[in-house]
């Protein structure tokens, strides 16, 4: 990518690097069509240096798989927050405008067709949606001429069952028919 990015791994810019083992950049293609954005790092992907490599990550690619027919290699998978913030809490408001530029960089980049965003801070940070996700799910947002849908975190899904993966599905759907637009 470029020299921005390649200064990320040794980022310094908030409380986070004091805790963390790795940044987690992202990864896949960098020119993806699709690019998935959660949240944060989880301990797993703290570890690794991958991020959605622990139970979300593969109820995610499972699911990417089976509704749009991408492989993991096919998107662009990253976080709003490139840390693992301690105890898997939520992002502070400082912690995601910290890591604003980062994400800003990675979507000039990638320019993605489609974004998939993923859980309520992401949906605040990326698409500036200041509704619970139960009520913004499925909309689709235009941002730089990329498409942009919010929908629940997978992490959410292993916690409400089979109901939320059933609205995530839907709205996978909706993610494959903007893909398949000319």
């Amino acid at each position: 990518m470029t020299r921005d990015l390649a200064d990320l791994g040794s980022c310094v810019r908030c409380a986070l690097a004091l805790s963390r083992t790795r940044v987690v950049i992202g990864s896949g293609p960098s020119r993806a069509r699709l690019m998935v954005i959660g949240e944060a790092p989880g301990a797993t992907e703290d570890e690794g240096g991958e991020p959605f490599t622990g139970r979300s990550g593969q109820l995610l690619v499972r699911l990417l798989e089976e509704e749009l027919g991408l492989g993991r290699d096919q998107c662009f998978i990253t976080n709003v927050v490139k840390c693992r913030p301690p105890h898997n809490r939520r992002p502070t408001a400082l912690e995601v405008t910290t890591c604003q530029p980062w994400l800003e960089e990675q979507w000039r980049l990638v320019a993605p067709r489609v974004a998939l965003v993923l859980g309520n801070t992401a949906a605040r940070s990326v698409l500036g949606l200041n509704e619970g996700i139960g009520r913004c799910h499925g909309r689709v947002v235009e941002l730089d001429a990329v498409a942009a849908l919010a929908t629940y975190h997978p992490a959410a899904a292993l916690r409400g069952g089979p109901n939320v993966v059933s609205v995530i599905r839907e709205d996978l759907g909706i993610v494959r028919a903007l893909l398949e637009r000319p």
